[in-house]
């Protein structure tokens, strides 16, 4: 048990908002281009701010391990110089066929859909990030999260799962406690990070957005 506690304080260590800071920094060429390395690597540190809160958000960061598996197996693939951007990933996939459009069928695992269940994820978290970075000191996460979870994530989740997250966010830690788990300093240190972070996290989720709704891709199955 000792040990697994150790682990687990070792893996709050890691995470620092900085590293995904820099992660999204990098992400986004002069023409826009989403490098698709850059958003796993971001999305590695948000999986490891996830975890550090402990098992409130597993439902959401056990799928996006996942998902942040299948991706980097395709950029390491034979195929894996048509998956060093998302334009170019899409662009390849739909060209070739390798998209289930209008129902699940021989590519439940394609680039386009597995990075989709990402992108749905990140508004999630964007949203509560925001939230909490122009909250007050009797602000409660939970409801942060809820609000951010209703409009956003909530929608692609069955009955099942949305009653689940609402318990879950029950539990979350106060709002110190959160920005403690950012590792960035004090609490207005962990404020104006955030204040230079989300604006490149939201920039790349609307670039993402914009790239999808042209291409007919935001409802895949």
């Amino acid at each position: 048990m000792a040990g697994s506690v150790a682990e687990g304080e070792e893996d709050q260590k890691k995470f620092c908002l900085q590293e995904v800071l820099d992660a999204y920094k990098m992400c986004l060429s002069e023409d826009k281009e989403v490098s698709l390395q850059h958003y796993v690597t971001g999305w590695r540190g948000l999986v490891k701010l996830l975890n550090s809160l402990g098992s409130v958000f597993s439902f959401i960061s056990k799928d996006a391990v996942n998902k942040i598996q299948i991706l980097v197996a395709l950029m390491a693939g034979d195929s894996g110089s048509h998956y060093s951007t998302v334009q170019l990933m899409v662009e390849y996939e739909l060209q070739n066929h390798l998209v289930d459009l209008t129902k699940r069928g021989n590519h439940p695992e394609s680039g386009c859909r597995t990075l989709l269940r990402l992108h749905r994820a990140l508004r999630w978290l964007q949203l509560f990030l925001e939230s909490l970075r122009t909250s007050t000191e009797d602000s409660k996460t939970s409801t942060m999260c809820s609000e951010a979870y209703n409009v956003s994530l909530s929608q692609y989740h069955p009955w099942v799962v949305r009653k689940a997250a609402g318990m879950a966010f029950c539990m979350l830690p106060g709002r110190q406690e959160f920005f403690a788990a950012l590792n960035v300093g004090s609490t207005e240190q962990a404020v104006a990070v955030l204040g230079e972070a989300l604006p490149l996290i939201s920039e790349v989720y609307q670039v993402t957005e914009e790239l999808y709704a042209q291409r007919n891709l935001l409802d895949l199955p």
